[in-house]
This record gives C-alpha cells, structure tokens and sequence, in this order.
C-alpha cells in the first residue's frame, strides 16, 4: 500500500508491518508518515486482529526523519505538524501514540539503525526487541530540534528522567546492550524476528480481551492517579467477566486447551 512504503501482511492473527524504503534507510518522509498513520487506523478496525510485529525492511529500522525531502517542499513539513489544538496528535505523532492506543499487544523488532523518529516511532510500542547489532539515538537535538512525536509518552515510563535528559541533551548512538541496561528496549535477541514471533505465539495463548484490557489499564494507569486505576481496574474486570473469551479462557485451562477465543470486544 501508499508506493510500497509500508508494507501489511496478515496471518494467523498477526499483522506483519514493515516500513520499506530500504535503499534510504528506511527515513522517514511525509509520504511514509501518511502511510503508517493510515495503517494503523486500519488495524484499529480489524477486531480479529490479535498483535502487531512492527520492523524495517533491509536489516535497519529507520534513519529518521528524511530531512532532504521535507526541505524541498516546506508545505509537507507543516501539514506533518498542523493540528486543530495544541493538545491534540498531530500527523507525526499520530506514527507513535498510534501503537500505544491499537487494543492489541505490539511488539517492534529493532535491527541495525534506530534514530530519531525511527526510535520516537518505536517509543510507541509495547515491547521492543532488538537485534544485538542494534544501534539506537535520540537525535532531534543533533539537527538542531526537539522530540516532538509524542515518543516522550513511552520514554517517561521507561527510563529515569535523568538518562531521557542524557539521551536527549546528546544525541548520543548507544547500542542494544546499554539500551537494554538502561531499560530502552525489552530484550536483545541474536534472531529478533524469531523471538518476536514466539514471543507472538505465547500472548496470543490468552484472551484478546484480556490483552486489550490490560494494555489500556497500564496505559492510562501508569502514571495515573490510584483513584482513576482502582475506576479502570473495576471497570475492565466487570466487562471481562460479561463476556465470553472469559469463559472460553477457563476451559482452555481445564477441558480444552485448543478452544479458539472469540473476536475481541469493539468496547476495548
């Protein structure tokens, strides 16, 4: 879809989407940014969608922000970062929080480079794997800007404000080792596609109400207040004991281990 930029593939419940302009890096022009927006939405429809593995094409994840292309035409730069009200996503921060607000796990497979908006777009997963030849920046500041797509919802629940500073301040490459040493990705893996697809398999041995519960109690409870935890919390428990993947969960740990859950619920 949108010129091949971005890939969507489909199977067993998996939605497979790679970002694919391999010969740049896969950098990140307005095209692209159009194209994983438009994505997403298309995953946030789809309730037999069980998980999301997010990668790049060509052994890197992303470059970043193709700066060249942007500067050619300037009216790209601004429709990437028009929005109605300040408080709202614009288009470049829709490609992060996107992955936050889908109602299924996402896992992002980090292999060679991951900078700049490459890692803002990472930020907005679940779970990050990468590659141990992984190589890792927050960049903005080295061309003279700030973070501004919304990765900072994902990197304050992640790290200490103090290495988020480090990082930032610096521009500093770092690789998967140190990222995994100061909590920035989830795991290092020798095959991260592999473990990703494995690790795929054991969350989906749950219900994907369960699942979607879970993210949007974590989610918006993280760094919630306890009052508003405790509300979700209850609210969560009460729809997952009305419906049906429930149910179908309990004989999947008694009579019937291969029973298939239910599409999850439009509520999540």
């Amino acid at each position: 879809m949108d010129g091949g930029l971005v890939t969507l593939e489909k199977n067993q419940g998996i939605a497979y989407v790679t970002l694919s302009r391999p010969d740049k890096y896969n950098a990140l022009n307005f095209d692209m940014f159009k194209a994983i927006d438009k994505v997403i939405k298309q995953l946030q429809q789809d309730k037999q969608l069980r998980l999301v593995i997010l990668s790049g094409a060509g052994g890197n994840f992303s470059s970043g922000l193709d700066v060249k292309s942007l500067n050619k035409d300037p009216s790209k730069a601004l429709n990437l970062l028009f929005k109605w009200l300040p408080g709202n996503a614009n288009l470049a921060q829709r490609v992060s929080l996107g992955w936050q607000r889908l109602p299924v796990p996402v896992i992002a497979v980090i292999e060679g480079i991951c900078y700049g908006g490459g890692m803002q777009i990472v930020l907005g997963a679940d779970i990050r794997i990468a590659s141990d030849n992984a190589k890792l920046s927050i960049m903005e500041a080295k061309w003279g800007l700030v973070p501004d797509m919304a990765g900072l919802a994902g990197l304050r629940q992640l790290i200490g404000k103090d290495q988020a500073l480090k990082l930032t301040y610096t521009a500093e490459v770092i690789d998967a080792e140190k990222a995994f040493a100061i909590g920035l990705v989830t795991e290092v893996s020798l095959e991260p596609m592999a473990r990703a697809k494995a690790l795929a398999e054991q969350i989906m041995q749950t219900s994907p109400d369960a699942c979607a519960a879970i993210k949007l109690s974590i989610n918006r409870s993280w760094t919630g207040s306890l009052r508003s935890l405790l509300s979700r919390e209850s609210v969560s428990q009460v729809r997952l004991l009305l419906g049906k993947n429930r149910l179908i969960a309990a004989l999947r740990q008694t009579k019937d281990p291969q029973k298939p859950y239910k599409n999850r619920k439009s509520w999540w």
